[in-house]
Order: C-alpha cells, then sequence, then structure tokens
C-alpha cells in the first residue's frame, strides 16, 4: 500500500510539473505578442515560440534573444518591463538592435533574420 501511494504521489507531481510548464510559454509568448502589436503573417509572427527558442520543436533551447530576456525576467515572467529592458541590445549580433528587429516583424534572437 505505502509503494501505490509513493508511485501516485510521484505521478501527481510529475504531471504538475509537466502542466506548468506547458501553460508558461504560451503566456510568454502573448505578452510579447500583445506589447508589440505583432502581425501573425510576419515573420515574426510566424516564429511562435521560435522568438525566443532556437526553433518552435526546441523549446528546452533559448536562442540569443531568450538569453538574454531570461535574464530580464521580472520573478520569472514576461513583463512589459522586462522586455524592455532587453529592446536596445543586438542579442544575433546582427547590427539591429532587437527593438528595429520587431518593428520590422524580423527576429531578435537569428542572425539571418533582419
Amino acid at each position: 500500500m505505502k509503494r501505490l501511494r509513493t508511485s501516485l504521489v510521484a505521478v501527481v507531481v510529475v504531471v504538475m510539473l509537466t502542466s506548468a510548464a506547458a501553460w508558461a510559454f504560451p503566456t510568454f509568448l502573448k505578452v510579447f505578442t500583445d506589447t508589440y502589436k505583432v502581425k501573425a503573417d510576419s515573420t515574426l509572427g510566424k516564429a511562435s515560440c521560435a522568438v525566443c527558442h532556437v526553433a518552435k520543436n526546441k523549446t528546452d533551447q533559448l536562442n540569443p534573444y531568450g538569453q538574454d530576456l531570461k535574464k530580464a525576467l521580472d520573478n520569472d515572467k514576461v513583463t512589459k518591463k522586462s522586455l524592455t529592458k532587453v529592446e536596445k541590445l543586438d542579442s544575433d549580433k546582427d547590427g539591429v538592435t532587437n527593438i528595429d528587429e520587431i518593428k520590422a516583424g524580423t527576429l531578435p534572437g537569428d542572425p539571418k533574420s533582419k
């Protein structure tokens, strides 16, 4: 009985942690798209999670913009304030500031997108 209870607790913890991670990314993206009024048909709008991650399907790896944004988070949350902190940086070192890339609808974490 004790073994069953321990297994059940482990399953519940795993489900809770997985659920929290799944909800975090869409929230971050919504703050970003709402703050910058991202057009859905732009390169930036189509990128989804790849705004901060190396690819849509590689959400365990941050691109240079995502790394800079992670350092600027407010209590582990993306906020307008944290986004503003990285606007003047050139995270991907392509000669264009993050805010200029965002305004142009390109990816601030990808040096090929400018």
